[in-house]
């Protein structure tokens, strides 16, 4: 596909940011890749063009921690008020064991397209629904509609290998895999999807539930040797709450980060949800090692859980992303939400030159990008892969910012995507996912999640 972006207000680039009042940007992409940047480019009569006009182009957002199957978990009533260890028990442990492959395809479906209308082209789907006895089915639709819908993902594998001192693994009477079914189900998974080729659709992580709850110390290296035996990135929670340290130091005699440590899970290929408790201490045994963070603000307020101390670990030259989490501790299910948050919550607690919007954004993308190996995207340059986000701020709540490139983050939510470009293929056209009828998709969700909370009672 050819396309011609034209007259835009301004476009977010690695070197500068063009905004200025009276000049428009143009974008070439051709076979996929961004060919020019530049002002007044005319259209040849194969390309389409694409009206800018009132519209500032990102690089696609980059989401690098998220729980796809949570999206039809939203507001559970036993859960609003819950701490981590309750809510776990209480939303997600209690009705994932009923989640069936068909109601997992139209919640991933849903996720992703959520996570399309607010900017994002990829999501790393931390997805965890796997115990001894579940069907590949269930992973499979999660594929199919990352395909479908037209986003990248990144699908991190979870699972537990053994109950431990997960609190809502223990309370949901699930059998984890063995750690043979685990990795066998994993070889399977790299040979059907795994891409390793430039600018990939598909990757897939080895990710494991909970370094400190749900697995042996044992499985935990023999998980880390089959990722990099295989060149595959490394993923898991840590430290959202301070019962990883309690039970790492209990269990250990070591906290949770020179546990991962001992475990061979620290390193450039790893990154780590949360980390809302890491001490100075930890900051820097992960600094140190390469090991990166995803920053989900949204899901660790609304739990209660704190403010990952980012701030500290920029400082020390940690690689911070930023991630939605499930879209049932984190409602919006939005990358912009995610990117505003970051920008006020960091300069609340260490003031105003804290965080920069323009930071702030690279961590979404370019950051997320430089993490996952996907050096083709995450940023605006000839050369590099087409994922691109239009945002329209042609409605009123925009007419009187000074500086429109940085209007979609500092406003916040809600934003509307005039197009999304995804490896060179437009998926979103005025605010519209192509291909999705979403009236369809209603209809099937609610019979299906009323069978949910049948089953779950």
């Amino acid at each position: 596909m050819f396309y011609l972006i034209q007259n835009a207000l301004g476009v977010f680039l690695p070197s500068h940011l063009t905004s200025q009042l009276g000049e428009t940007c143009d974008i070439r992409i051709s076979n996929g890749v961004i060919t020019e940047v530049g002002h007044n480019l005319l259209a040849t009569s194969n390309e389409q063009v694409i009206d800018a006009k009132n519209c500032v182009v990102y690089p696609g957002l980059i989401n690098t921690h998220h729980h796809i199957a949570q999206t039809v978990l939203k507001a559970i009533p036993e859960g609003l008020d819950d701490n981590l260890g309750e809510w776990l028990a209480n939303v997600p442990y209690r009705f994932w064991p009923h989640i069936e492959p068909k109601l997992m395809y139209y919640a991933a479906v849903l996720g992703f397209s959520e996570l399309l209308r607010s900017g994002a082209t990829t999501c790393c789907d931390h997805h965890y629904l796997y115990h001894e006895s579940v069907t590949q089915e269930l992973e499979d639709v999660v594929w199919q509609a990352a395909e479908d819908v037209g986003i990248r993902l990144v699908l991190c594998r979870g699972g537990a290998t053994h109950a431990g001192s997960h609190r809502g693994l223990k309370g949901s009477n699930i059998v984890p895999e063995s750690i043979e079914q685990m990795i066998t189900r994993l070889e399977h998974s790299f040979d059907r999807y795994h891409q390793d080729q430039v600018n990939p659709m598909r990757r897939l992580v080895v990710a494991p539930t909970s370094l400190i709850h749900s697995s042996t110390s044992d499985d935990l290296k023999l998980l880390a040797e089959f990722a990099r035996s295989h060149k595959l990135k490394m993923h898991s929670h840590l430290l959202e709450v301070e019962f990883d340290q309690i039970q790492a130091k209990d269990k250990y005699g070591l906290s949770a980060v020179e546990y991962a440590q001992s475990c061979n899970w620290l390193g450039e290929d790893v990154w780590f949800a949360h980390l809302v408790k890491a001490n100075q201490q930890d900051i820097q045994l992960l600094a140190d090692t390469g090991t990166s963070i995803s920053h989900c603000p949204t899901s660790n307020c609304r739990l209660g859980s704190g403010v990952a101390p980012v701030i500290p670990m920029y400082s020390a030259g940690m690689n911070v992303t930023l991630g939605v989490d499930g879209s049932a501790s984190s409602e919006s299910g939005s990358m912009i939400q995610e990117l505003n948050l970051t920008w006020l919550l960091h300069r609340s607690l260490h003031g105003p030159k804290a965080t920069q919007v323009d930071q702030v954004i690279n961590w979404a993308s370019k950051n997320g990008a430089n993490l996952l190996g996907l050096d083709n995207l995450g940023v605006i340059e000839i050369g590099k892969a087409a994922d691109l986000v239009l945002y329209d701020l042609s409605d009123y709540r925009y007419w009187g910012n000074h500086s429109p490139i940085y209007a979609p983050v500092m406003a916040g939510e809600p934003v509307k995507i005039k197009a999304s470009i995804i490896n060179g293929k437009q998926v979103v056209d005025n605010g519209q996912i192509n291909g999705l009828d979403l009236g369809e998709i209603r209809q099937n969700l609610k019979v299906a999640m009323q069978q949910l909370l049948t089953k779950a009672s």
